[in-house]
């Protein structure tokens, strides 16, 4: 059997449920629901334990989205908490320093570096939907004490991840990268003191320095690390590696709280974040495949993967041409999911070969402005029909590496999503947001907007690829929260470093369809099996009602899943 068959059936509760990749951040999360907190306390309570459990995955030295439900209002409300570029990061600058469109800085360069929006989201989450029955200070003492005390490293996945991405950790300028390794033997002992490196399955680590930051926080909300001695070490760790992030940098940063934009898919409305997001890339890839009856083309069929990758590639496209931040661009959502572009969009999918090149298409003249509008990504449910859709990352593994000390975690390298292309939409500019690749999603009833689904994929530009995969999984061939994760998917593109290019095909969609794939023109990978195939997300999910079985109306119970590429699982009471 492959390592990432679940072999395990969705989870059922009925007063609350958390989904997420690190099963004691899912049990802390659950212990906030019980202690009076609602779907948005238990998150940020899951996104601290998540930073301190999967750090090379997420950290408040990243960034966040959420989406949340609001039972009594019956509505889906949105918050960025992606943070901006500083201000002296111009394309100016970059060029001076040999970096231009052709000669791209770095990926962990210090230049890469944006201000980390997640502690801004976190407070403002709570604050803005979290229940009034518990402080900051109550929601984050479980995480607090467990980085004081120890935690036994998940695994086999985490661990992996841990030691395969800790390089920029162990780099001799990174002063402080050595606060998320331990010192200890290799393999067999040499000496005294033994090597550092990432702690092993099992082994317990403490992590002293994020406790402090995350009391910080308790006690001074947002000022607790955009100022004092949490930012004087951000800022100093940057400009001792060459970057130009500033305190006025991190003292000018604020979350905004945004429409989130949808689309109806078969009476289904599944909900995203606006761009800078690119949540723009799922809904352009329904509004696309409502021309197709997909559900008749056999699940991971050639016919079904033929169509859902050409779709993909041909959102990607659009997206990678228009998805920015839009206080800077103006950004064409209604031109983009209008009917008529899905369907102009869908001719040029041919059935017998794939497209040679996919090319953003003509967007054309309307009222744009008239449109309401490596990551961890988990879901919260609550006993009152609350659910928060939340996603939070530091991007690459571990980000730019960065440490800045006693803090525990790693500074984003978010800046490298930016385009160095003059007059491209995402170019890089002082104060701005870059294309984002992490989006949380949900599901409601297209006719009474009552919340359906809460659900995620994260992983780069796999993301909305998931979104589709996951979701056609559940409404189109009848697969529970469960089973919808455990089935096989494609990538379009590389996860983090592109979103066009090869596709891969993960094990267990069959050797004669990759074949047939590969006879219609695609350039396929795969089966791609082990720990590789963490490149096609992890998602998680929390059902409200069981859409996949329509003769059900029992809106009641909490049916959830949790991905076996990773190492979490769902909880509930």
């Amino acid at each position: 059997l492959s390592m990432y068959t679940s072999r395990r059936s969705a989870l059922t509760c009925l007063n609350g449920c958390v989904s997420s990749s690190q099963t004691l951040a899912s049990q802390i999360g659950v212990d906030i629901l019980k202690k009076g907190g609602n779907a948005a306390d238990a998150a940020v309570s899951v996104a601290a334990a998540l930073n301190l459990m999967e750090p090379h995955s997420t950290g408040i030295g990243g960034d966040m989205f959420c989406l949340y439900y609001n039972k009594s209002t019956n509505k889906v409300y949105a918050i960025n908490g992606s943070g901006r570029a500083p201000a002296n990061l111009t394309l100016e600058h970059l060029n001076k320093l040999g970096y231009n469109e052709h000669n791209k800085f770095e990926a962990r360069s210090p230049l890469s570096i944006t201000v980390p929006g997640a502690c801004a989201g976190w407070v403002d989450c709570v604050e803005k939907f979290g229940s009034g029955n518990l402080s900051m200070q109550e929601i984050l003492d479980p995480v607090i004490s467990v980085a004081k005390g120890g935690f036994p490293v998940a695994g086999p996945i985490t661990a992996h991840g841990w030691g395969e991405n800790c390089g920029p950790l162990m780099d001799p300028r990174n002063e402080f990268g050595k606060e998320l390794l331990v010192q200890g033997y290799l393999v067999i002992p040499t000496d005294s003191t033994g090597q550092l490196r990432a702690p092993y399955m099992g082994e317990v680590f403490r992590n002293p320095g994020l406790a402090d930051v995350l009391e910080s926080v308790a006690k001074h909300g947002k000022d607790g690390f955009y100022k004092g001695w949490v930012a004087d070490a951000i800022v100093a760790a940057i400009e001792s590696m060459g970057g130009v992030l500033s305190h006025e940098d991190l003292a000018h940063h604020t979350s905004t709280f945004e429409e989130p934009i949808s689309i109806d898919y078969k009476g289904f409305r599944l909900w995203e974040i606006p761009p800078n997001g690119q949540g723009i890339v799922a809904l352009e890839a329904l509004n696309i495949l409502k021309n197709f009856n997909v559900g008749k083309l056999g699940h991971n069929s050639t016919d079904y993967l033929h169509v859902l990758i050409e779709a993909v590639r041909l959102s990607f496209a659009d997206a990678l041409q228009y998805c920015a931040d839009p206080s800077f661009s103006k950004v064409p959502f209604n031109n983009l999911l209008n009917g008529h572009y899905g369907k102009l969009r869908a001719k040029l999918i041919d059935m017998g070969k794939s497209n040679e090149t996919c090319l953003p298409g003509i967007v054309f003249s309307g009222d744009i402005e008239s449109f309401k509008s490596d990551t961890v990504y988990f879901s919260t449910a609550d006993k009152d029909g609350n659910f928060c859709s939340f996603i939070n990352s530091t991007y690459m593994g571990f980000g730019s590496g960065v440490v800045p000390q006693n803090c525990g975690f790693t500074l984003q390298n978010r800046g490298f999503n930016f385009s160095l292309v003059p007059g491209h939409p995402n170019v890089v500019e002082p104060r701005k947001r870059s294309y984002h690749t992490i989006i949380p999603a949900m599901v409601t009833d297209a006719k009474t907007g009552e919340l359906l689904l809460s659900y995620g994929v994260m992983g780069g530009f796999m993301q909305p690829q998931g979104h589709v995969q996951v979701l056609l999984n559940m409404i189109e061939f009848g697969m529970d929260p469960q089973e919808a994760l455990d089935a096989p998917r494609f990538l379009v593109g590389s996860g983090h470093r592109s979103a066009l290019g090869s596709i891969s095909l993960e094990s267990g969609i069959k050797e004669n369809t990759i074949a047939e794939l590969k006879q219609r023109g695609h350039d396929v990978t795969g089966p791609v099996e082990g720990f590789k195939r963490s490149i096609f997300g992890r998602g998680q999910v929390i059902a409200r009602k069981n859409i996949w079985n329509r003769n059900s109306d029992n809106d009641q119970v909490l049916w959830a899943g949790s991905d076996p590429r990773a190492d979490g699982t769902a909880v509930g009471y």
